[in-house]
């Protein structure tokens, strides 16, 4: 097992892996993954309320747009699961649209290792239509640390993006990190903040101008394991980021066996 892990962080560095998540699926991963014989199904809903009305580059406008993506995700084994994307875009004048789809692996560090933090690998890649990216077919590597130490919890997922089709495609690897820190308040009701962020190309970090970055005061309620809830607003200061964007996680867990769900990170 720990060879196969390592073959996949080597395969992955090694690949020529895009753009960030964009506001379709805005999320910090936990480092768990599903059980065998559990699926999530989840709705994110994002609506930029200020955004880009004319693009440069010729894509749809984000200003008023709504994303709803749909993610499924099945737990393989103990440390695997297999995760897919279709993400759609609604908006006055354009309809509804379907953008495209993604699929992503992810293989996580065993509880048997011990570990004093969570910690896994995300590998996901797909395509998206040119209206609504110019890099229309992407690949994103993306590691997760993370740990829940007594009420609180962080993790990081420094991603790692690189286009296979479009105008990006010499620009090289893409540093997109994602921050979430957390409080629970009490059992059933968790806020904090969640950082996004795509910096440029890591051979040519872009200026603080052109970079994107977006801060999200997020809440999450544990009303049950069965159910994920999240909820934010983000505020994006610099010049090349949607300046207030609304959005929300709503996901439904299916156990079709006996598996119960991982907690959400490492204990101490």
């Amino acid at each position: 097992m720990k060879s196969l892990l390592f073959a996949l962080v080597l395969a992955s560095f090694a690949c020529s892996p895009a753009l960030a998540q964009g506001n379709y699926e805005i999320q910090v991963y936990g480092s768990e993954t599903m059980r065998p014989h559990s699926t999530m199904v989840e709705l994110h809903s994002n609506f930029t309320a200020q955004g880009a009305r004319h693009p440069p580059n010729g894509t749809a406008p984000t200003y008023h747009a709504e994303h709803e993506t749909i993610e499924i995700t099945q737990g393989l084994t103990d440390w695997s699961e297999l995760g897919f994307y279709l993400f759609t875009s609604e908006q006055s004048g354009l309809g509804t649209q379907w953008v495209g789809d993604h699929i992503r692996p992810r293989v996580r560090v065993p509880d048997s290792w011990r570990w004093p933090v969570g910690v896994s690998l995300s590998m996901e890649a797909g395509y998206q239509r040119a209206k609504f990216s110019p890099d229309t077919w992407t690949w994103e590597i993306r590691p997760i640390v993370d740990r829940q130490k007594g009420r609180f919890y962080w993790a990081i997922n420094p991603a790692l993006e690189r286009t296979w089709h479009g105008p990006d495609v010499n620009l090289g690897l893409d540093f997109a990190p994602n921050v979430k820190v957390s409080w629970d308040f009490t059992r059933k009701f968790t806020a904090g903040l969640e950082y996004y962020a795509d910096y440029g190309s890591l051979r040519d970090i872009a200026s603080l101008h052109d970079q994107q970055q977006q801060i999200f005061p997020a809440v999450d309620l544990n009303l049950s394991p069965d159910w994920e809830i999240n909820f934010g607003v983000g505020i994006g200061p610099t010049a090349a980021t949607d300046h207030w964007i609304i959005k929300g996680i709503l996901g439904r867990r299916f156990n079709w066996g006996h598996g119960e769900p991982h907690p959400k990170a490492s204990q101490p």
